[in-house]
């Protein structure tokens, strides 16, 4: 299909005009603390609209349009949990990490638990960020290969060299403007999608909420008490956690609480991030119900093979090229794409931050200067951006390889949260108590993770785990915390009854 050329404009324009933007940035980066926290200086709002954009990826842009078409608003529960993440975040994490003054996430843990735990922690979140480019370069291209016919492996080289390019340049100065520009950008975006849906049916506005009501498409879920299904309080507590980790030890959140020039700027920004995502992921659910009722109302409007089932995460993408006028197709195009950049941009940017602090100045140079420390960033930078190049190259074509990586990711990201809280909530708790806690909860989170795709023949499913994947992370960190508290009493006891 041939892009009309004032989209091809505006697309270009809005994608570029970015990477050109945070490229600038390189002239404002004199030392690694620019580089890393922008020398603390940057506007709570431009913050706040980062973290807003790092939560929000191309896959939210096109999935969750995708799943209201398909089924219902059970995935909107995800987003009720976020403002309780932030509200714990303002009101404990952004202290702990601002009084800590460390701009890495995981120096807490070291204060707690010792080396270790920082290397553990800091290791997971290296390798999950590491398949997140790949998957997000991948999931980026796929659609835009559907649509155009562009080659999808130019497509991830393309996007991922200039995402790296910007990002390396730039540092966290150039990643957090950029950010708050995409995030600018996919909300305009949205409403003008919501916008000209609206106003399309064939009877009018009310006809989407009709259409939408016969056919359930609002329902929440169910509300009932089963672990194996998505019902709503599954997707409730599986938010709640996810988010927790989010604000509490992801380094992407962290190190923005670091970027402001006070506690009380950096707690608006994690505020404003968060109840920002609340409106703006209903806007997506609100999409996709349109498009339900929009094609319902006018069948003959969608493909026969688009009407099959299992193909409704395809119809926002063709409803982008067929159903917008010219110009603002370019701007959905370049809107998925500011999603995908943000996500990708920040990963970079906070792995080689991780690299410079949680390793080359621990390890390898603890006096470095300011050059030696700029060339680690700059040369982290530009090695993770082409390792996902690499890896989202390795994924194409091989879905199944696609799902195991973020089972992976989950192993690798699911035992971080419980050993924060056990560090967090319980100041007695031991360096062996965790680490027994986490051999246990990893233990768990594995099993969770790849039962389902390994006990698949009649004989082994008495081993596969009967739980929502949503649940990984609950139960991961549950077992963690709770074994590492368990422990701590049992052998605290022994030791009070020896003395």
């Amino acid at each position: 299909m041939k892009l009309p050329v004032i989209d091809l404009i505006v697309f270009i324009i809005i994608t570029f005009g970015n990477v050109i933007f945070g490229a600038s940035f390189y002239f404002k980066n004199k030392t690694s603390d620019q580089f890393t926290s922008g020398g603390g200086n940057l506007p709570s709002w431009v913050v706040g609209m980062s973290i807003f954009a790092t939560f929000v990826s191309s896959i939210s842009f096109l999935a969750l349009p995708g799943k209201a078409y398909m089924t219902n608003w059970n995935a909107l529960v995800f987003s009720f949990a976020i403002p309780v993440a932030a509200i714990m975040a303002v009101r404990f994490f952004v202290p702990l990490y601002r009084n800590l003054g460390s701009i890495s996430a995981y120096n807490y843990l070291e204060v707690r638990f010792g080396t270790w735990a920082r290397i553990y922690a800091s290791v997971c979140y290296v390798l999950t960020q590491i398949m997140r480019t790949g998957a997000i370069l991948l999931l980026l291209a796929l659609p835009l290969n559907a649509l155009f016919g562009w080659n999808i492996k130019t497509i991830i080289i393309v996007t991922g060299i200039a995402v790296t390019a910007y990002s390396m340049l730039g540092g966290i100065q150039a990643v957090v403007w950029t950010d708050a520009i995409q995030g600018i950008v996919l909300i305009v975006g949205a409403i003008v999608c919501a916008i000209v849906l609206t106003f399309s049916m064939p009877e009018g506005p009310a006809q989407i909420f009709e259409i939408a009501t016969a056919n359930n498409k609002f329902s929440l879920g169910s509300f009932g008490a089963s672990l194996s299904e998505s019902t709503f309080w599954v997707v409730l507590i599986y938010g709640l956690f996810i988010n927790l980790q989010n604000y509490g030890i992801d380094q992407n959140f962290v190190q923005r609480y670091m970027t402001t020039s006070s506690v009380k700027k950096a707690k608006s920004s994690a505020m404003f991030g968060a109840l920002l995502y609340l409106p703006v992921s209903l806007l997506f659910f609100y999409i996709g119900t349109a498009l339900f009722s929009f094609y319902t109302a006018q069948p003959q409007l969608l493909p026969a093979e688009l009407s099959a089932p299992g193909a409704g995460d395809k119809v926002f993408p063709y409803f982008i090229v067929n159903g917008l006028p010219k110009g603002v197709t370019g701007l959905l195009i370049a809107s998925i794409f500011a999603a995908g950049m943000s996500t990708v941009s920040t990963s970079i940017n906070s792995t080689a931050t991780i690299i410079l602090s949680d390793y080359y100045h621990r390890y390898f140079n603890k006096n470095a200067n300011n050059n030696d420390s700029m060339k680690v960033l700059y040369i982290s930078s530009a090695i993770f951006g082409v390792l996902g190049i690499i890896i989202s190259i390795s994924l194409v074509g091989v879905e199944s390889v696609l799902d195991a990586w973020w089972s992976l990711a989950s192993i690798f990201s699911g035992g971080m949260l419980g050993l924060f809280l056990l560090a967090f909530l319980s100041k007695k708790v031991r360096n062996i108590d965790a680490i027994v806690g986490v051999i246990v909860g990893a233990l768990v989170i594995i099993w969770m993770s790849l039962s389902p795709l390994y006990f698949t023949e009649e004989n082994l499913l008495a081993f596969k785990s009967p739980f929502h994947s949503n649940l990984t992370i609950v139960f991961g960190t549950l077992v963690i915390f709770l074994v590492g508290f368990i422990g701590m009493k049992l052998f605290a006891g022994k030791n009070n009854k020896k003395e």
